[in-house]
Order: C-alpha cells, then structure tokens, then sequence
C-alpha cells in the first residue's frame, strides 16, 4: 500500500513526506529562459528565477499628503514610477514573477527604531518624525496599518502578491525578505520604487552582498533628491552591483 505524500514548505523548497519517507529532492521549476537587454550587456535569465521588489511607493514619500511633501519637498518626481509600474507589473505577474512590496512599516512602538534613524526624519527634534501624526490627516508617518505607510492607490496590490515591512533604508535588515527569496528559489532580481539613491539602492546593494543578481529598473525608479545622486546611483549600479534596464526591455521578452 503506497501512503500518499503531503507537501511542507514553499515550492520550490519543499519537501514531500509520509511516516515512511522524506523526498527532499525538491524538483525545479519550469525554467523560462529569456534574453533581456540592459545599458551595459545582454542577459540571458531565468524569469522562474525572478522576483520584482517595489520599494516604498508609499503615500509618506509619492502622495502630495505625505510626509515628505510636509516638510516641503516636491513629490512630483516619487509619482514618476505608477504609470509604468500599472502596465509592468501584470505582466510580470502572468509570467508568474512574484511581486514583492517592501515597504516601511513601523511598530507602533518604534522599539526598534534608533535615535540615527529618528535623525533621518526629525533632525531638530521639533518637527514630524516617525510614528508622529501628519498635520493634514493624523496618519502616523510610517507606521504599519496607517494611510501614511500604505502604497499609493494608483497601485494595485493583489492577494497574490508579497509583501514586506521593513524597519530601514534596506530591505534586509531585519526582515524576512532574504529566507522569503530563498525558499521562493528566486535569485534574479528586479528593483523598482523610491528614492533610488536611498531605500532602493541599500536594498540593491545588500541583495548584491548576499549574492543576488540585481537588475534596477530604470523608468520604474526615481528619486526626489537632487539629479546628481540619480546618476551617481545609475554609474555604481553598472559600474559595481548589477545591471540597468527599462520596463519596455521587460515587457519585449514576457510578451515574446
């Protein structure tokens, strides 16, 4: 009598099991392999080894009600990524790459948050900081459940999609992005959101250090800091921690 088998875990890392055996073969995924061009070579990937992470398309740093825009900073340019985001990321999704949003979303409590990234978002102690409420609605600047912290509504977030808080500029530190990653089997990653010389690019490069292949998409980031550190974050990216493509690239080889 053959006793039927029960999955544990998260394909591609799962296991099937029984009282008599343990199969931790873990059979693959179907592969995809496409060639994608970016701003420096051609990639030959594995989109069933693919993930995008949006980061921080969040009413605080893209709504003209945020918190950035409270403190005086143009948000035109945070707003820049929703449009080719809408048309990316269903397709990425019918090519079943996951979408993964990391977003700031503080405790309540902000427990784990440190006084030098208090500083970040309060620098003289008298102005509205983290877990503070905005002026304009009394949405806590970044905390998890509030308007503040929630993504844009031009943004669709499906049930399918993955999400993440985290408590930093990267999205590694302290979070379960990593193990999540891992036990999807993805290793080629898509980046897109705001700032790209901030949140993005701390994320990106702390991919890079854990061994991730890291592709920045370029139309779909943006950044509300002055142009140079939008260059300056494009030539690292090239020239250190991965490659630079466009939406229009992406969708040339999901739709054949």
């Amino acid at each position: 009598m053959n006793l039927p088998l029960w999955k544990l875990g998260v394909a591609p890392n799962a296991w099937a099991v029984n009282q008599a055996i343990a199969d931790i073969t873990r059979p693959p995924l179907e592969p995809q392999p496409v060639i994608l061009s970016t701003e420096t070579k051609s990639l030959r990937l594995d989109l069933a080894k693919a993930a995008i992470l949006v980061i921080d398309m969040q009413n605080d740093f893209c709504h003209p009600d945020g918190w950035l825009a409270h403190i005086g900073v143009d948000v035109t340019p945070a707003r820049q990524p929703i449009k080719p985001l809408q048309i990316l990321l269903p397709a990425l999704r019918s090519a079943n790459v996951p979408v993964i949003w990391v977003n700031w979303g503080n405790r309540p409590d902000l427990l784990n948050i440190s006084a030098s990234v208090h500083h970040v978002y309060n620098p003289t102690g008298e102005g509205v900081g983290l877990g503070d409420p905005l002026p304009s609605n009394g949405a806590k600047v970044l905390v998890a459940g509030s308007w503040a912290a929630a993504v844009v509504d031009e943004l669709e977030q499906l049930p399918e999609d993955i999400r993440v808080d985290k408590y930093r500029m990267s999205g590694f530190w302290d979070t379960p992005l990593d193990t999540i990653l891992r036990n999807l089997g993805r290793t080629t990653l898509f980046f897109a959101g705001v700032n790209a010389d901030q949140c993005v690019m701390t994320t990106l490069q702390d991919a890079n250090f854990l061994g991730y292949d890291c592709i920045l998409v370029k139309d779909c980031t943006a950044t509300t800091s002055p142009e140079y550190c939008w260059l300056a974050t494009l030539y690292n990216v090239k020239q250190c921690f991965g490659f630079v493509t466009d939406s229009e690239a992406i969708l040339k080889v999901i739709n054949g």
